[in-house]
């Protein structure tokens, strides 16, 4: 008798490291395929070998996630939003920590056709707002009526081949971008600004990852960026100051946020 809840893999996390399941899918012994019909005139093929009844839930898990994502979008979506309302479907976001080696391997890091726009506000409700005389971002806690300060970043998804983690660009416009470079030993906060056209594909062996953040999501909706080019330092406010930039820190930097909810 099998010891697999069906409720589980419905309600839980998709595990698709769990008992053996990536190797099952990667031996193409005995393949079948199978069509299954999710939405109208969306279909998945499956390519497959005789599951277990675990492995059939998780299917199942996997079919319906990407259901409730779709529904969300509604009808009449381009081929490449489908693709990209897919994949929010399905991938969860992670960091994943990895060990320095004497071998170094390039790290190539693709835009996806994937952007959301959004305000930042801190875990003590101060919102991030823009000065464009000075080039800088500040966290402001707003009155009623002054919403209209809020900066409206574009963040934009990119994947690498590793699968690294997910890792986002943070824009204003077209043009302006936050980035962190290293300064005398410390991180230092930026906006910048770059052709859109120049950050289609990053490397990590040149300055470019300068505009990349690894984004972590805590819970429901706590928010970090930690940048990709200072391993360590993440995007950060004040805890009780008005009116001051936004800087990067260490993580557990005493007197600073580095909590974000997205809006």
């Amino acid at each position: 008798m099998s010891d697999f809840d069906l409720s589980q893999a419905l309600e839980g996390p998709l595990d698709l490291q769990d008992n053996g399941f990536e190797g099952c899918f990667f031996n193409m012994t005995e393949v079948q395929d199978e069509i299954f019909s999710i939405e109208e005139g969306l279909v998945l093929l499956v390519s497959r070998n005789p599951k277990t009844l675990r492995h059939v839930g998780i299917l199942l898990l996997a079919a319906n996630r990407m259901r409730r994502g779709l529904s969300c979008c509604g009808r009449g979506l381009r081929e490449e939003e489908l693709c990209s309302a897919i994949m929010d479907s399905l991938v969860t976001e992670t960091t994943v920590g990895t060990q320095s080696s004497s071998t170094t391997v390039t790290r190539i890091f693709h835009r996806l056709n994937s952007v959301t726009q959004c305000t930042l506000c801190d875990m003590v409700q101060k919102d991030v707002v823009y000065s464009s005389d000075e080039l800088k971002l500040q966290a402001i806690t707003l009155q009623g009526g002054q919403g209209e300060r809020k900066v409206n970043f574009k963040m934009s998804k990119y994947m690498t081949q590793d699968g690294v983690g997910q890792t986002v660009v943070l824009s204003i416009g077209r043009d302006l971008h936050m980035s962190c470079s290293l300064e005398d030993g410390k991180a230092t906060l930026l906006l910048e600004r770059c052709d859109e056209g120049e950050l289609k594909k990053i490397s990590d062996d040149g300055d470019m990852d300068r505009f990349l953040f690894f984004k972590r999501t805590e819970g429901v909706s706590q928010n970090s960026f930690e940048s990709v080019k200072c391993r360590g330092w993440l995007i950060s406010t004040s805890w009780e100051e008005e009116s001051k930039p936004l800087e990067m820190c260490e993580l557990d930097s005493a007197n600073r946020l580095t909590c974000f909810k997205l809006n």
